[in-house]
Parts: C-alpha cells; sequence; structure tokens
C-alpha cells in the first residue's frame, strides 16, 4: 500500500488512510478547526493521486474508526454483503470511480454494488468526482421506500411540509401546514420539530395532524422530530405516529450524544411495527448532516464527509423511510460559505443513494455563514437534477423556530415545474381532487390555505 505521491517535484506522504481520505477532501472549515484538511492545494492533489491507487481491499483493512471500538463500524461491517466485496476488492478507488460513472453502469448495477462496499470506500469514490460526476451518478440511483405512501417514485420529487413554531402553538403550526398543503408540499412527510420535547407536545401534534390527514384524506405521513425516546413513549400512550425520527452521526462517540445506539433504533421500529399508525415496511426517519461529529469533538481524526458516509452506513441497517442532511445548519465552522455547501449537499446525495437509501436533502445554510438565498436555490436545483428523492418545505424559506434557511412552499412547486417532476401519485390525485393541481402545475386555487376551513 503506497502512501506517498510526486506532485511538482515536492513527494507528500501520508502515515495512515485515515489521513489520505482527509487529506483528499474538498476544502470544508471542519477539517481544516480540526487541524485534519490539506494546507495546500498540491496536498490535496497529492492525497487524490494516493487515494485513487489504494484497492478497495486496502481501505476495507483499514476502517477509520477501529471495529472493537465503535458500534457504527461494527454495524457497517457486519451487514456487508461480502460476495459482492470479495469479487470488487482488487479493484482501485479510482477504477471504481471509472465504474459508477461508466454510461452502461446502471441502477440495478449500482444498487447491487453498494451492498458490497463500506462507507469509507463511498466517501473515497466522491472524494475524486467533481460536481456535474455526483450529479450524474446521483442521477442513475433510484432508491424507493413506502410508509402510507410510495417516495422515490422515478419523474417525482416529494416534499416534507415542515410548519415548525416557536412557541409549538397548534393554531400556528396548523395554519403553516395548510399553507404548505395548498402549495403541493407534504407528500413525504408533514413533520414538525417541537421546542419541548416532551410526551404531551409529541402527542398533541401528532394527534392533531394526524385527525387533519383523517378529515381531509391526505395520502402522507405524519412525524414530530423529538428525540426518539420521548417519540416512543408517546406512542405507548396511544399517540398515532406513522414515523419515528431521530438524529444519527458516524461515530459511537457521536450516538452517544445524540443519546442513541442501534438497539434502540431496533427497539423504536419493532415499536413503529406494532403500535404506531404507518403501513410500512419503512418506518423509521433520519437526519444527519456534515460537521456534526466535529462540532461534538467525536470525530476521532476522521474528516466530515467521511464520517457522513458512516451516518449513512449506520442507517442503512434500518431500512428508513426517509434521510436526509442538513449539512449547512451547523453553521461557518463546520461549513463556511455557499460553495462549501452545495459540494457538501451534492456529496451526501451521492453517498447516501449509493448505501441504498431513500436519500432527500435540505440545502439549507445559517445567516451567520458566507451563504445566501442563490447559493441556497443552486443547490437546490443541482441535487434536484440528481435524484433527489425529497426536499423541506419551509414557509417563506425561513424556519422561525429553527432560525435558519431552507426551500420555501412556493421553490417546492418552482422546482417540480422547472424540471417536469410531479408529487408521489397517490398525493398527486388528492392535489387534483382538491382542485390545488391541474395536469401536473398548481391551478389558480393553489396557495390559498383557506380551502382547509370551509
Amino acid at each position: 500500500m503506497k502512501l506517498k505521491a510526486n506532485i511538482s517535484n515536492k513527494i507528500f506522504t501520508f502515515n495512515s488512510v485515515k489521513e489520505v481520505l482527509a487529506k483528499a477532501n474538498e476544502v470544508k472549515s471542519g477539517d481544516m478547526l480540526a487541524g485534519i484538511g490539506a494546507v495546500s492545494a498540491s496536498e490535496r492533489v497529492a492525497a487524490k493521486l494516493v487515494l485513487s491507487n489504494l484497492t478497495l481491499e486496502d481501505i476495507y483493512n483499514n476502517p477509520t474508526v477501529p471495529y472493537d471500538e465503535d458500534e457504527v463500524t461494527r454495524v457497517i461491517y457486519d451487514g456487508l454483503n461480502t460476495t459482492v466485496y470479495n469479487r470488487i476488492k482488487s479493484w482501485t478507488v479510482g477504477e471504481l470511480r471509472d465504474y459508477i460513472l461508466d454510461s452502461d453502469t446502471d441502477n440495478e448495477s449500482l444498487k447491487q454494488l453498494g451492498r458490497g462496499l463500506t462507507s469509507e470506500m463511498i466517501a473515497g469514490v466522491a472524494k475524486l468526482m467533481s460536481n456535474m460526476d455526483l450529479v450524474y451518478a446521483s442521477k442513475k440511483i433510484i432508491n424507493q421506500a413506502h410508509c402510507n405512501t410510495t417516495i422515490g417514485v422515478p419523474g417525482t420529487l416529494a416534499f416534507r411540509n415542515q410548519p415548525n413554531h416557536p412557541t409549538d402553538s397548534i393554531d400556528g403550526i396548523m395554519a403553516s401546514a395548510k399553507e404548505g398543503l395548498s402549495f403541493g408540499s407534504g407528500d413525504a412527510v408533514i413533520g414538525i420539530n417541537p421546542v419541548e420535547d416532551n410526551v404531551e407536545t409529541v402527542a398533541k401534534i401528532l394527534t392533531t395532524v394526524k385527525e387533519f390527514m383523517e378529515k381531509w384524506k391526505i395520502p402522507t405521513q405524519n412525524c414530530v422530530l423529538a428525540h426518539i425516546t420521548t417519540q416512543m413513549k408517546a406512542v405507548e400512550k396511544g399517540a398515532p405516529a406513522d414515523l419515528l425520527f431521530q438524529s444519527v452521526a458516524g461515530s459511537q462517540s457521536a450516538n452517544d450524544a445524540f443519546g442513541v445506539t442501534a438497539a434502540m433504533l431496533e427497539e423504536a421500529y419493532e415499536l413503529a411495527k406494532v403500535k404506531g399508525t404507518g403501513t410500512g415496511p419503512n418506518l423509521l426517519y433520519f437526519e444527519t448532516g456534515q460537521g456534526s461529529e466535529i462540532s461534538l469533538d467525536c470525530h476521532h481524526g476522521v474528516d466530515e464527509m467521511t464520517m457522513e458516509a458512516r451516518t449513512y452506513g449506520f442507517a442503512r441497517k434500518f431500512s428508513p423511510f426517509m434521510v436526509n442532511n442538513v449539512s449547512g445548519f451547523i453553521g461557518p465552522e463546520t461549513i463556511y460559505d455557499g460553495r462549501e455547501v452545495i459540494r457538501a449537499d451534492l456529496e451526501d446525495l451521492f453517498m447516501g443513494k449509493l448505501h441504498g437509501l431513500p436519500m432527500g436533502i435540505a440545502p439549507c445554510y445559517t445567516n451567520h455563514m458566507k451563504a445566501d438565498q442563490n447559493d441556497q436555490e443552486i443547490g437546490t436545483m443541482l441535487c434536484a437534477m440528481a435524484g433527489s428523492n425529497y426536499f423541506m418545505g419551509v414557509p417563506g424559506g425561513d424556519d422561525i423556530m429553527l432560525s435558519y434557511q431552507d426551500t420555501s412552499y412556493h421553490d417546492d412547486a418552482s422546482v417540480r415545474e422547472i424540471l417536469g417532476l410531479r408529487p408521489l401519485p397517490e398525493f398527486e390525485k388528492w392535489l387534483e381532487q382538491m382542485g390545488i393541481m391541474e395536469n401536473g402545475r398548481l391551478a389558480k386555487r393553489a396557495g390559498d390555505p383557506s380551502i382547509f376551513d370551509k
């Protein structure tokens, strides 16, 4: 295993596969903050060159966090399809990239391939790709899942209706949810982040949204994004939840900080099967984001992109209905500007999809980042072109509870129209029955939430 390269008559030597992966990463402020990123463009090129010549077996034999020390690593390795891995283990990372980008490599081939790749392999090949490469590769991969409806249907783009409220006002939440639905947003899920993480609040929101869905016969899912243990207690007491949510990370220590384990997620899934209101079989919703492990000082010297890939390796064990990243949510200490967040969005979409996940994206940013609405919209359109299963729908694009910027309800409609995409089939039929949509486009009635007050 060669860990050195000569660039412009200067020899760069790396001490480990972990260091190669970190130095080969595109510029991310979190990696620089942690002191593990490349210090020059030449060093980055040298690391990419070394990485391209490593075999998949080299990476397999050198997990970035040891198997005996980390539950995430164990989940990734224990779930690997060894038949597929043994067939391709002699490939270099460069050869893997060529195979993925070959025009003859189709969806089924990539889905089978992904089962034989560890998360570090997937991160490694993404580091050798340009933005266009990531869009092209992501577009090929189609991952579907079913809760009450089926997400990921070709030719569709779904949205999470996210009617958060800074005081958990039920009237405020429902007013915002109605506005989103009137724009055709909400076929992925009506999902609310509560301010108060307690059983009473969670149960009240779940019940109110579910009763509204039943009254108007809306084919979608409900979810309240409290800690998963709070949701479980609410469901045990009879609250109607279609999906159970949890944030997850790429190291055991970071998951410990989130208060979550693999056993806990398995327990939540079993509870959702028995007492939840989702049809299934996919009953979990995960959110992730580059930089969370660095912000928690739980990165083990691993770059934030590779840690994000490991998060997807952990998530795929549980066959979720939805996964999305919020890589721009933390702030400039992990993702500094618009260029970095667009790159992270494309990396995360590709890595999640190659892991076999029904991947969505939240191309978001905070107001203390060096990013703006144009950056956010560029990321949205690129990820839509790349086949994101869904985006967020936030009133005005401004989440007044979480204080960050994301896709708005009207952005949702615009992206569908620009790319000729449709809502999920069951939801589109409902929109047509409500007079909100006609022939795949919003009708004159759209955008008027008062239709739900009659």
